[in-house]
């Protein structure tokens, strides 16, 4: 149950305080879903229509995609969990440097995995394995991950808190969380407000 008092809001407004679970309910703004975790308003999902963005040409230079794949963590055999893969954009980025390991590209939309599976029968895969995950749970197997990556994800996530605890579980005890986000200090990044993170 959401409290019923209200904090002040940076924007000017004000939003429900949190509960114990971190979770609160209010308004909805024109892109978020009303539900706030400790004081964020969590945004839409980005379904498949969306999918020509996340497959642009020049995404790899808007966001250095490659820079970002190059400074990861990752030996030839390590296993990768891609959580909110979408398309599979970074998934098959990260396989070309694991030929030994494994990519887990996680979604939780049906037609998102079948434009990955699509894309990984055209590159001839054997790297990347698709997961259908839920709204709660990245559905891996326990310490089986080295590295799980959220790229544009975290603030789509309408259950962070029982997600991120789902991650947990599937890192390897010295496995480590990388979030990729645009940054919302920055006013310069034509992207939605509640697209980015602080």
């Amino acid at each position: 149950m959401a409290a019923s008092c209200t904090q002040p809001k940076q924007a000017g407004g004000a939003i429900p305080l949190a509960d114990s679970s971190g979770y609160s309910f209010g308004s909805a703004s024109f892109d978020g879903i009303g539900k706030f975790y400790f004081g964020r308003e969590i945004s839409f999902v980005m379904g498949a229509a969306g999918s020509e963005w996340l497959e642009r040409d020049e995404r790899d230079q808007e966001e250095n995609a490659s820079l970002a794949v190059q400074n990861m963590p990752l030996t030839p055999n390590a296993v990768v969990a891609d959580i909110g893969a979408g398309t599979g954009y970074f998934s098959f980025k990260i396989a070309e440097k694991i030929p030994s390991g494994k990519v887990y590209a996680v979604d939780v939309q049906e037609e998102m995995l079948q434009l990955a599976a699509y894309k990984k029968k055209q590159l001839q895969d054997s790297v990347v394995e698709l997961i259908k995950s839920t709204d709660k749970s990245v559905n891996l197997p326990t310490h089986s991950v080295d590295l799980a990556i959220m790229v544009d994800v975290y603030h789509e996530l309408e259950f962070p808190k029982e997600m991120l605890a789902s991650v947990y579980e599937a890192l390897k005890p010295n496995g480590q969380l990388l979030l990729i986000e645009y940054r919302g200090e920055d006013p310069s990044i034509p992207i939605k407000p509640l697209h980015k993170t602080t």
